[in-house]
């Protein structure tokens, strides 16, 4: 392994092991407040351009910032249209931890991004489906959204990384 691949190894792997850090911090605040503090999701944006940047630069693959930026936009676009169509369903941390999700997810790529937001939801809905079957909440209970738009990412990080450490 050349120093430069070393560099870039270790730059991605400290930037997901960051984003499972805040990953974790933020469903669990989520979960309990229905609330995703500023002060938790917006340090994810120069978190991930910072060392996602020195990635691609030290694998000589700066073409990989493209879906990077390009992923944050679309998730940040997506959620803040959400928004402003039912303010009620989509709260302003969710559409900013969006743009956090997609950089992440646009390292690996737009089918991730892909992946990775249709999860969310898909996440979301099962337990909502749970949670209405089991009486234990109506149709108009608010779920907070922030725990299953991370595990929505993190089913489309690992989907992506599993089978590229299985070829090993």
């Amino acid at each position: 392994m050349t120093v430069a691949l070393g560099v870039a190894v270790a730059c991605a792997l400290l930037a997901y092991a960051v984003f499972a850090v805040q990953s974790v911090v933020l469903a669990v605040i989520d979960a309990r407040t229905h609330r995703l503090p500023d002060r938790y999701v917006l340090p994810g944006y120069p978190v991930a351009a910072v060392l996602l940047t020195a990635s691609a630069l030290a694998q000589g693959a700066p073409q990989r910032l493209l879906p990077v930026a390009g992923g944050a936009l679309a998730l940040f676009a997506f959620y803040l249209l959400l928004r402003m169509l039912r303010p009620a369903a989509m709260g302003g941390g969710d559409v900013k931890l969006a743009g956090v999700i997609g950089a992440y997810l646009g390292f690996l790529g737009w089918e991730s991004v892909l992946v990775g937001a249709l999860a969310g939801f898909l996440l979301a809905g099962i337990y909502a489906v749970v949670l209405l079957l089991t009486r234990r909440a109506a149709a108009r209970t608010a779920i907070p959204f922030g725990p299953w738009m991370l595990g929505g990412a993190w089913f489309a990080i690992l989907a992506a990384a599993l089978p590229a450490l299985a070829s090993r």
